[in-house]
This record gives C-alpha cells, structure tokens and sequence, in this order.
C-alpha cells in the first residue's frame, strides 16, 4: 500500500481527500472493501459513500458489483487512482472523466441497440439458461486512438460480465490498415456483417460445427466422401 502520503485522518483536508488516502493507505489498489468498512473508518460522514463515488469525476476507478460480477452487493474493488486530489490544483474532474448525465447513457444504448457490443447479450436476459444470474447494460469508457494520433474517449455499451477489468484501447489506424489487406471477397462478407449488426456462418462453417460433432465412423465416411469428390 502507498506510502509518504498524507494521513487519511487528517480533518483539515474535506471527506472526499480524506477518502482518497483512506484508499490509498488502507485498502490498496486492487483489493476490495465493504460499505461497513468504509462507514466505520468515517462514522460521523453521513456523505461519505457519495464522496467515494465523486472519485470516479477524477479517474479513480471503483468497481461495484454492477461493473464486476465476482463481487458480492456490499462489496467495492479499489481497482486504480486517478489524480492525486490532495496536492493542490490536482481536484478539478477532467472533463472527459465526467459522468455521463441519463440522457447521454441512453443515446449511447439506442446507438448500440440496447445490446451489449461485446457479447450481444440484452438487459435483463439470463446469461445462461441453467443460471440465475441477469445482465445489466452499463456504458463503457472506451479510449480509441484515431489516425491523427490522438487519444479520445467514446463510449460503448457493454453488459456488467463484459465490463468487468475491461480498459481496451483501440488503435483506428491499425484497425483499418487490416481492412485494407482484406481480399475483395472478405470485404464483401465484412461488409454484410457491418450491414446485419451481425456475423453469419457460411454454408461451409455450417457443414464444419455439424461435421465436428459426428462420431468417428461417421466422420471417416464424410472424410472418404471429400476426398473422392477431389479425385
């Protein structure tokens, strides 16, 4: 855990610092607290899970159970620090660390469909038929370096699973630098998916999940079959 840094019990500094260093100091990047924990270690802060929260404003990354399913509902991870909101001049929330206001969250999640961009699963729904366990759709920061070389943050819609540790960055140039290797054929089948919002198997692919699941007699007769159909 850090260490040098001011004491999180010093009360000259407000509850938000104060919190800051109690993390710093107490908790440590990547392990998790309890609410109860938070609480005791400030009992006359009424506030003080709003002014964790305010931390977010300032790239400090604390993950509930909302953004990592591992996590029990009066659990919090410390996962890293943003700016050191002790020194002065370093409190002020960059802007592109806002929040994002509830009408902004929504137009991110008509853009994507209300489906999460990762696994394309949709709110509410089981994540498996055998389970119990529903997916929240929540609007990922995700950091995409354009061709100019610049970094911005956009957003994107992903499910609690999906967004658990995920801080991707995404290289445009690079990305469409592969685009411009396809084959003419590949690019039209790219562009179908694109067009759909979804991949679909060929015919081939099709014949390859059923073949792979035949027992191995079967499989010996298809493979004899290719084979003299080659010849």
């Amino acid at each position: 855990m850090a260490t040098n840094l001011p004491s999180w019990q010093d009360k000259n500094f407000g509850s938000k610092i104060r919190a800051a260093l109690w993390l710093e100091t107490e908790v440590g990047e990547g392990n998790i607290f309890t609410k109860t924990q938070l609480r005791q270690a400030f009992p006359h802060d009424t506030q003080i899970d709003r002014r964790v929260r305010e931390l977010r404003a300032h790239g400090w990354r604390i993950d509930t159970s909302r953004d990592d399913p591992g996590l029990r509902q009066e659990e919090q991870r410390y996962v890293n620090k943003g700016a050191e909101i002790w020194i002065p001049g370093q409190a002020k929330p960059g802007s592109q660390e806002s929040r994002l206001t509830a009408a902004q969250r929504t137009k991110v999640w008509q853009a994507d469909g209300f489906l999460c961009r990762t696994c394309g699963i949709g709110a509410g729904e089981l994540y498996d038929e055998a389970g119990y366990e529903r997916s929240k759709l929540n609007v990922t920061r995700r950091k995409v370096r354009k061709p100019t070389g610049q970094v911005e943050i956009q957003y994107v819609t992903e499910c609690n699973r999906c967004a658990a540790g995920s801080d991707r960055e995404v290289d445009l140039d690079g990305l469409l630098a592969t685009v411009r290797r396809l084959t003419p054929l590949e690019r039209r089948v790219l562009a179908g998916w694109m067009e759909a919002d979804r991949r679909t198997m060929s015919g081939l692919e099709q014949l390859w999940g059923v073949f792979r699941t035949l027992p191995e007699e079967s499989r010996l007769l298809i493979q004899l079959a290719v084979a003299n159909d080659e010849e």
